[in-house]
């Protein structure tokens, strides 16, 4: 088995007990225990000393459960109460009698090592609630001598330094040991002295160092694997007062063992890792920054404001690859605190990690990774947070994180020196991982893809059970009236064989992942990606080589101002299937009766209506924009109530969704281009935030005209911007362009000069011919990789040849 394709999803856990979560930089003195049975005196702070152990653990407990506030305070208010109504459940159902064989009945047997690992998470949270002040847990004699004791259970039954690995090898080397040594750190007045020998000595066994895959030692760790393993590392190092863990750790960061070759300080060029672009792959060829970016950005700001100041602070200065990974990779996929899910994997079938649940966890690590970052950074990463915050009213920061983070974030809130930055805007081709954003003013157009480089989906451990066609061109729409499109149930509730923006054979699909360990499905095409001109327009491509089927297909999107182009041709099939291109599929929510018209004309709002529009000019959703197709295009219409589950697409150990049933009110517009088609087309386009007058004269006006919609080129022409985009599958021409091979091209002809952005998506060639078609006597600059021979008609000639489908950028006068 290749290990790389067996890996585990990212767990998770309870706000207030996550080890990536941060404290008020203040003293932990809690409050006064509360009438609760068997209630001691809390535990107190420790005194202050000059010893960096006792300094740096101090601050370890306050990152996971933060430090002194006042209960009563109502912006604490939810944290407080999820926390205590969490511990409360588990405390109610562990078992505490001497002869138990679990600690859950939920977690039987014990040995198994998802039940295990989840009963150290449980347990963190029960002593996160014993630490935390205002918790009628907070100093409780019983619940101390319980955790004590079902630590000990835990070591004695399952995980030990002589036991076996077996099951998935996160648990043993991530999940538990994590956990286990955030328990040690919470309880470290009350566990004995012999106790935490073991625990260190079964740590030690487990994860000896952060470099290695400890039950595949040839197998080095990289990414979010690497950084929770420098965690639970540091904290092991702490705990056992060992400066050699310690430095061990910080240097895993760096990965001085191997010379830096699996550093998190530098950017890579394939595999696993930050790329330049903004890209973060993990599994070798998933686009993780959403989910596994997300917990190396969350550990490695642990670590770096845990060590700080310390003998063992982290000095690489190589570290700002960390701190550009903030504006590079996080900020353009976040939307109003929106994790995007295009870049989350397997993690949107996970029921308690929602789109804002993630984005809130990167959050929370930018303001801690900021506390110690230089000012350059952490000014304009504080005004970008403040900015999120401010303006997600459907999913507030201050009800989804601990106590550490809501001190946090109130200071920030409260600092009035701080501007909250108004939302980013801009084109951004994350050509190392196959994704594309879209950002405007008021919405965010988010486009999926995938290749031979990048995978279409990843499935396993019971996670993801459904995402087949995810990244087949899925297309995500954010729009600031409507933060909770997908983060409100619509992956178990959404048809999974209608996502919008995708061509898709109707065949019936089987359950995906539904065993031990992942994999990943990559099809066969080459070309996904694309180039952007002046950060503003963009063209986006993609050859459709569908999995089980013989449909193929050519796509392609081009992005404006104001609108969202979408253009397909050459769809053929011959399996004697339907084949449908998704214009939409808009979640309307638990009881959403949006209307929508069609050519002006309403249509019905009864749940079930469906209907074949033979020639339509445009559509309108409310709320949500207008869709219109050129052409006088056979729409298909479908209203209905949809009804799963989460646990219908997430069986997985420790994230296996509620079985309870979910209804949610979709409204759905699709092409249906037959049984078999031969050489079928599409075009559209979706105007977000578009009001039904606005989207009536685009209808009319026409001010984009797709130039040409065919297997060999898909071309539009914006007279008003003065711009052609064309994505060239092979040699030709298209309004007046011409190229020599394969190549995405943007040109822009304006009163101060000609702008030309190439990119070879495909990867396939050395160098592309550009030729246009009026004059430019001048060159006035060009990247290194352009060479220019003005003229009436000058030419381009660009070296693409190992530039990984980036763009390349000239200006000609």
């Amino acid at each position: 088995m290749n290990p790389t394709q067996t890996q585990p999803g990212r767990r998770s856990v309870l706000a207030a007990g996550a080890g990536g979560a941060a404290g008020a930089a203040v003293a932990l003195v809690p409050a006064p225990a509360r009438a609760h049975t068997g209630h001691a005196a809390a535990p107190a702070a420790p005194a202050a000393s000059d010893d960096p152990y006792d300094t740096l653990l101090d601050r370890a407990a306050r990152q996971l459960a933060g430090g002194e506030f006042d209960p009563a305070d109502p912006d604490f208010a939810a944290a407080l109460a999820a926390l205590e109504t969490t511990a409360g459940d588990l405390w109610t159902r562990l078992d505490r009698s001497a002869s138990r064989t679990t600690l859950w009945p939920d977690l039987s047997p014990v040995t198994a090592s998802g039940n295990f690992g989840q009963s150290y998470t449980r347990l963190r949270t029960l002593a996160t609630a014993w630490t935390t002040p205002g918790s009628s847990f907070t100093g409780s004699a019983e619940v101390a001598s319980a955790l004590v004791t079902a630590l000990r259970f835990l070591h004695d039954r399952a995980y030990n330094a002589t036991a076996r690995e077996s099951g998935n090898w996160w648990f043993w080397e991530i999940g538990a040991p994590r956990a286990l040594m955030d328990c040690c750190v919470l309880l470290r007045t009350v566990v004995p002295a012999a106790d935490l020998d073991l625990y260190l000595r079964t740590v030690d066994r487990f994860v000896p160092n952060p470099d290695r895959r400890t039950n595949y030692p040839s197998l080095s760790e990289t990414g979010a694997n690497r950084s929770d393993k420098c965690v639970i590392v540091a904290l092991r190092g702490l705990l056992g007062r060992d400066g050699g863990k310690i430095a061990l750790a910080r240097d895993g960061l760096s990965d001085t063992r191997d010379s830096g070759r699996n550093s998190l300080f530098r950017y890579v060029t394939s595999g696993d890792g930050f790329y330049e672009d903004g890209s973060f792959v993990q599994h070798a060829a998933v686009a993780y920054t959403g989910s596994y970016g997300a917990v190396l950005l969350g550990a490695a700001a642990q670590i770096i404001a845990l060590l700080a100041g310390s003998p063992w602070s982290v000095t690489d200065p190589k570290v700002a690859v960390m701190y550009e990974s903030v504006d590079r990779c996080f900020a353009p996929v976040i939307f109003d605190g929106l994790m995007m899910d295009a870049l989350r994997g397997r993690a949107v079938s996970r029921e308690r990690s929602a789109d804002h649940d993630s984005g809130a966890d990167v959050m929370s690590s930018i303001l801690l990774l900021a506390e110690g970052a230089p000012s350059t950074y952490s000014a304009r990463w504080r005004a970008t947070v403040k900015g999120w915050m401010e303006r997600n009213r459907t999913h507030p920061y201050l009800d989804r994180v601990g106590i550490a983070q809501v001190a946090r974030a109130k200071a920030l809130l409260a600092d009035s020196s701080v501007r909250a930055e108004d939302r980013a805007t801009g084109h951004i081709v994350f050509a190392d991982m196959d994704r594309v954003v879209h950002r405007r003013p008021r919405w965010a157009f988010a486009l999926s893809l995938s290749s031979k480089r990048i995978a279409g989906y990843e499935a396993g451990n019971g996670e993801n059970l459904r995402g087949w066609y995810t990244g087949d061109g899925m297309t995500y729409l954010y729009e600031e009236d409507d933060l909770g499109q997908f983060g409100d149930a619509f992956w178990p509730t959404v048809d999974p064989y209608r996502l919008p923006g995708t061509t898709v054979d109707t065949r019936p699909r089987a359950n995906a992942g539904t065993g031990s360990g992942t994999s990943l499905y990559r099809p066969t095409n080459l070309v996904a990606g694309g180039a952007v001109l002046e950060g503003r327009f963009g063209v986006s491509a993609m050859e459709l080589v569908a999995a089980g089927s013989t449909l193929r297909a050519k796509k392609a999107w081009f992005f404006l101002a104001n609108a969202v182009i979408a253009l397909g041709a050459g769809i053929t099939a011959s399996d004697g299937r339907p084949v449908e291109t998704v214009v939409e599929n808009r979640n309307l929510h638990a009881d959403g009766e949006q209307r929508l018209l069609v050519d002006g004309a309403p249509q019905s709002g009864a749940q079930g209506w469906s209907h074949r529009f033979d020639r339509t000019g445009w559509a309108h959703i409310e709320g949500v924009g207008g869709y219109v197709f050129p052409g006088a295009t056979a729409l298909r219409a479908l209203r209905e109530e949809r009804t799963g589950a989460w646990r219908d697409i997430n069986i997985g150990a420790d994230t296996g969704g509620s079985p309870t049933a979910i209804t949610r009110r979709y409204l759905t517009l699709w092409l249906d281009h037959g049984v078999s088609p031969t050489d079928a087309a599409y075009a559209y386009a979706v105007l977000p935030g578009a009001s039904p007058a606005a989207t009536a004269s685009w209808s009319r006006s026409r001010p984009v005209r797709a130039v040409v919609n065919s297997p060999s080129a898909q071309a539009i022409e914006v007279r008003r911007d003065g711009l052609v985009a064309a994505h060239f599958w092979q040699a030709g021409t298209a309004a007046g362009v011409t190229t020599d091979g394969p190549a995405s091209v943007l040109v822009t002809r304006r009163d101060r000069g000609i702008s030309v952005a190439v990119a070879d998506p495909g990867r396939t060639a050395d160098r592309v011919t550009v030729e246009l078609p009026f004059p430019a006597t001048s060159v006035i600059r060009t990247d290194d990789t352009v060479t220019v021979t003005p003229g009436r008609r000058p030419r381009l000639t660009v070296a693409v040849g190992g530039s990984r489908g980036h763009t390349h950028l000239a200006e000609l006068a």
